[in-house]
């Protein structure tokens, strides 16, 4: 059975990020110190062999991905628009306040993309890259909320929080998925 190895990436941090404004589907660029985290995210990614690179077309996870592939000497060979963060509509560039609560619902926002349409397209987009790659070791820059939704998905359980620019790694097996670093650690099982 051929398993297929994921490095889940976020991206790093962006001057959104910092002032805790929702970004989502916003195409905001990395900050300074983003981009020190993804070279800071190349030391554990070279533990490991990889053998190629793909991204979300958005800014912050594109110099992301580039960033890490110049120091791994790889190639980025895909930008995926499945890979894209969830499009939380008018919340987007809000910071907590009246005028968010203002969207706010339980579990989610007014005029935001559904989480479970969210995981659905990031899953088949991993997916694909499965079908299409089977045993290759691929490095994936996205987004949190995408990478949390898609895992608490195929894992069926609560994930937390994704860090900017640490190493996520998962198995896709055809039997399943199996998580084995979650934020640059073993995670309890």
């Amino acid at each position: 059975m051929t398993s297929t190895t994921f490095a889940l990436i976020r991206h790093g941090q962006t001057d959104w990020n910092a002032a805790l404004r929702i970004q989502g589907a916003t195409d905001i660029p990395l900050n300074d110190v983003g981009r020190g985290q993804a070279t800071d995210a190349v030391a554990p990614l070279s533990a490991f062999e990889w053998d190629f690179v793909v991204s979300s077309p958005l800014s912050r996870a594109a110099e992301t991905a580039d960033l890490i592939a110049a120091d791994l000497d790889l190639t980025v060979t895909l930008r995926i628009p499945g890979l894209i963060e969830r499009d939380y509509g008018p919340a987007e560039g809000l910071q907590d306040g009246e005028e968010l609560e203002a969207l706010r619902f339980p579990g989610g926002f007014h005029g935001a993309e559904a989480e479970s349409d969210v995981a659905e397209r990031g899953i088949d987009a991993l997916q694909q890259l499965a079908r299409e790659h089977p045993g290759a070791r691929i490095i994936v820059v996205s987004h949190g909320t995408l990478i949390r939704l898609c895992l608490e998905r195929v894992l069926e359980r609560p994930i937390g929080s994704i860090n900017n620019a640490a190493l996520t790694l998962v198995q896709h097996h055809p039997a399943g998925w199996k998580l084995e670093i979650l934020n640059g650690e073993t995670p309890p099982q």
